[in-house]
């Protein structure tokens, strides 16, 4: 299973639970899985995090280790397209698929190679949301792509801090 990782996932551990400083083990473990081909980040999801803070410690720490951590390989435009039609919905307008950001190409990933990819993102589900206002884990549950959050992915890598 690889798991693609939405830019929330690191965001938030580095900001509250797991900050690089303090929990390095944590961002030892990202980089070993990524290297192995367990975890990966596609293209516009690492540009998301580069967008940040250049100071940042998080931003440095994407910025050492890119090389492990992206996901080698050119989004199927097809599917992109497939996941805002059939996620989100066919005639959104420019705003509307503007305030998507790079969801979209996160879910086209997994479904490019379903099942043996699974989603991981911090974004609660809310079934009730509409059009551009859907959250991946529901995007991911109507076009049956797996998605789970950071600590489900902990537990599916056995994760342990050392």
């Amino acid at each position: 299973m690889l798991y693609l990782l939405d830019a929330n996932v690191l965001m938030t551990a580095h900001n509250t639970y797991y900050p690089i400083a303090r929990v390095p083990q944590f961002w030892e473990w990202i980089i070993d899985n990524a290297k192995h081909n367990h975890i990966k980040i596609p293209y516009e999801i690492l540009k998301e995090l580069e967008a940040g803070n250049k100071e940042s410690e998080l931003f440095k720490w994407v910025k050492k280790n890119k090389k492990n951590l992206l996901l080698d390989e050119d989004v199927d435009i097809l599917f992109v397209n497939k996941v805002i039609e059939q996620g989100y919905a066919k005639d959104l307008t420019d705003d509307e698929t503007h305030k998507l950001g790079m969801d979209p190409f996160l879910i086209a990933y997994a479904l490019a190679a379903r099942p043996d990819r699974c989603v991981v993102t911090l974004e609660a589900s809310k079934p009730s949301a509409k059009r551009a206002n859907r959250r991946i884990p529901d995007v991911c549950n109507q076009l049956n792509i797996r998605c789970i959050d950071t600590f489900a992915m902990l537990r599916a890598l056995d994760f342990r801090a050392r």
